[in-house]
């Protein structure tokens, strides 16, 4: 295998578009490929925390369960616990979810999954 330097220098020698597009391209693939690979696995039944990335800020750091993802797994459903549906439920800046005196945990739908953030040890397979 080529050392980085010697990488550096074949791509520095390249005179050609198509062949630095190319070798671009390929590193950008790569980089996609070992960012997968370090992200945890969302799926309905992990224990997670919305992160404060998220808007509205009301909703940042609850707890919860992940629901049902959307058709591209790009948004859950989050199911709060009891402690936090009770923070959402009584914090003043939230205008947007109404949540009834007797439900015990409340369902935020659509939870970008960039905002959540697990907190539980995967299951062994």
């Amino acid at each position: 295998m080529p050392t980085l330097a010697e990488i550096r220098a074949f791509v520095s020698g390249l005179s050609e578009v198509g062949a630095l597009v190319a070798v671009q391209e390929a590193v950008a693939a790569r980089l996609v490929e070992l960012d997968a690979a370090k992200r945890p696995v969302i799926i309905p039944g992990r224990i997670g925390r919305i992160n404060t990335t998220i808007t509205p800020a009301c909703l940042r750091r609850l707890t919860g369960t992940v629901g049902a993802p959307n058709k591209t797994g790009s948004r859950f459903d989050f199911v709060l616990d009891e402690d936090s549906t009770e923070q959402l439920r009584r914090d003043p800046h939230n205008t947007r979810f109404t949540i009834p005196k007797d439900q015990k945990r409340y369902r935020v739908p659509r939870v970008p999954a960039a905002c959540i953030e697990l907190t539980d040890t995967p299951a062994e397979s």
